[in-house]
């Protein structure tokens, strides 16, 4: 190497060297999250957000996220285990984020537990609307059924059968949506009562067992409406007020209040 090249190597190394790094969890902060009043725990979980900064406002980041809940957590009930919740957070209120219904699916391990061999699956989906307008797109699914006193080792549905039992799951997921709000049809969905519906209306055509609403997307929501929102989280906070029940103390009366009293003791 020729004397006097590659400079860089005699120098300590690039000017300013690197800049250090400080913890970056010193510029976050936690805001609880507030779930619906259709489910029984409320208190639902926390999530972490940077601080203002700028342009950058803590709460405008915050709204739009969208959460996974476990049905279980937000009831208290460890059978309904097998749904997952996802919320989404349409608005802040001091430390408090306020969510509204964002979708529902099955566990992984409730479906794989539901296929076997020898029965027909049978799925189906439709898009439904509110009376809230709210876009639903709602996805069911079945399964064919053993007889009793069947010998046969397999139960596979015709697949004639398998259009109209099609026909009938979308008929009556158009039915239960369409004719509620999305609260209603949440409450709907969580004692699976549009499954039990299904597998009573198709024993005519092929009996079937765990018919179950395997997910719901929200495909379109309406223009935002902060008092809907309100309704939906009843009071919206925890924190109410307590009455005054004691008189008010005779030091604190205003000025005012003393001018108007002295005058009318002199007239």
């Amino acid at each position: 190497m020729a004397v006097g090249k590659n400079k860089r190597l005699t120098k300590g190394g690039k000017k300013g060297g690197k800049k250090k790094m400080g913890d970056p969890f010193l510029k976050k902060e936690w805001y609880d999250i507030k779930a619906p009043s259709m489910f029984g725990v409320r208190q639902c979980g926390k999530t972490l957000v940077s601080r203002t900064q700028g342009t950058k406002i803590a709460t405008e980041e915050l709204k739009g996220r969208v959460l996974e809940v476990n049905l279980a957590d937000l009831n208290n009930d460890e059978d309904q285990a097998s749904k997952k919740i996802r919320l989404c957070i349409e608005e802040v209120q001091g430390r408090n984020c306020l969510t509204d219904f964002h979708g529902m699916t099955l566990t992984r391990d409730k479906i794989c537990s539901l296929i076997k061999k020898w029965h027909t699956l049978i799925e189906a989906n439709v898009d439904v609307k509110t009376t809230d307008n709210y876009v639903v797109r709602m996805f069911a699914i079945g399964f064919t059924k053993k007889m009793p006193d069947q010998v046969a080792s397999s139960c596979y549905a015709q697949t004639a059968q398998i259009r109209k039992i099609r026909k009938k799951m979308t008929d009556i997921m158009t039915a239960e949506a369409g004719k509620v709000q999305l609260r209603e049809l949440v409450k709907k969905l969580i004692p699976e009562s549009i499954g039990k519906e299904i597998e009573k209306q198709t024993q005519g055509i092929f009996p079937l067992k765990d018919c179950l609403i395997r997910k719901v997307k929200i495909l379109k929501k309406p223009k935002f409406d902060i008092t809907k929102l309100m309704e939906l989280h009843g009071d919206g906070g925890d924190d109410a007020g307590v009455d005054m029940l004691r008189p008010e103390d005779e030091a604190a009366v205003n000025t005012l209040t003393a001018d108007v009293q002295a005058a009318q003791e002199d007239d």
